[in-house]
C-alpha cells in the first residue's frame, strides 16, 4: 500500500490554457493538484471552476520569476504535505512580435523570454526537488514546444520552417535550452524514482499563440498529463508528443 493517501501535483501557470486543462486531467485521475499562477484572483477563479466539478484542486499563488516567492511556496508545500509527487513546469511566455526577422528581435525580449521559459523552470525545479525526492515515484514534466526542436526547424516540410515561426528566435531557443536542462536533470536523477521528461503539447490555440493553432487546450494538455502519470517502467530524459519522439 502506498505510504501516501493521494498523489500531489503542482502545475505552474495553471489558471488558464494548457496548464488549466492539465490540472483538470490530473485531478480527474484522483491526483490532488496545486493549481498555481501569479494572479491570486485568477488562480482562485480557476480553482473554483474545477472544484465545481468535484475535482481535488487547491490554489497556490506562485510567480515563477520571483525567487523569494518560489522558496516560500516550496516551504508552504513542505509544511502542508511533506512531499511532492508531480511537478509540471507549464508557465511560459512569448513576448516577441510575429513578422520580425530573427535579428530584429530586441535583446531585452530575449532576456525576458529566458527569465521565464528557462531560468524560472530551473529555479522552481531546484526548489521543489527535495520534495520530489521524497516521493516514491516523482515526475517532472517540462512543457517544451516543437519550436524547441532544432532538427524540426531545419526541416523544410515542417511548419517551423517558415517566416512566421522563424520570427520567434528567443522563444524557440528558450525551449531548446529547456530540452537540454531536461536531459541533464534526467541524467542526475537516473538512479532515483524521479523521471524527467519534456513534451511538445502540439500547436494549441492559446493566448500565447494569439489564439492560433490546430488543437484545443484540452487536447494540448494530454501529452503532459500522460507523462505526469507515467508508470515505473516509463522513460526518462525524453522529448515526445502523443507518444512519439520529437527530434532534438
Amino acid at each position: 500500500m502506498s505510504p501516501h493517501p493521494f498523489r500531489l501535483a503542482l502545475v505552474t501557470g495553471a489558471n488558464r490554457g494548457i496548464g488549466f486543462e492539465t490540472a483538470r486531467l490530473l485531478a480527474a485521475e484522483g491526483v490532488r493538484v496545486l493549481l498555481s499562477g501569479r494572479d491570486r484572483e485568477a488562480v482562485q477563479a480557476a480553482v473554483e471552476e474545477l472544484r465545481g466539478s468535484g475535482l481535488p484542486v487547491e490554489p497556490l499563488v506562485l510567480d515563477v520569476t520571483d525567487g523569494d516567492g518560489i522558496r516560500a511556496a516550496a516551504a508552504e508545500v513542505e509544511r502542508s504535505y511533506g512531499r511532492l509527487d508531480i511537478l509540471v513546469n507549464n508557465a511560459a511566455i512569448r513576448v516577441e512580435e510575429y513578422g520580425r526577422k530573427p535579428s530584429e528581435q530586441p535583446l531585452e525580449r530575449w532576456r525576458r523570454t529566458f527569465d521565464t521559459n528557462l531560468f524560472a523552470v530551473v529555479e522552481v525545479t531546484r526548489a521543489f526537488l527535495p520534495l520530489l525526492r521524497r516521493s516514491p515515484a516523482g515526475r517532472v514534466v517540462n512543457l517544451s514546444s516543437l519550436l524547441g526542436s532544432v532538427g524540426t526547424h531545419g526541416d523544410p516540410a515542417s511548419y517551423a520552417h517558415s517566416d512566421t515561426f522563424k520570427s520567434l528566435p528567443a522563444y524557440s531557443a528558450s525551449k531548446s535550452a529547456l530540452n537540454s536542462w531536461t536531459v541533464h536533470l534526467a541524467y542526475e536523477l537516473r538512479d532515483t524514482p524521479v523521471k524527467v521528461n519534456a513534451v511538445h503539447p502540439g500547436y494549441t490555440r492559446t493566448g500565447l499563440n494569439d489564439g492560433a493553432g490546430d488543437l484545443t487546450p484540452a487536447e494540448g494538455a494530454r501529452t503532459g498529463a500522460a507523462m505526469a502519470l507515467l508508470g515505473d517502467d516509463g522513460p526518462t530524459g525524453t522529448y515526445t508528443h502523443r507518444g512519439e519522439t520529437v527530434p532534438w
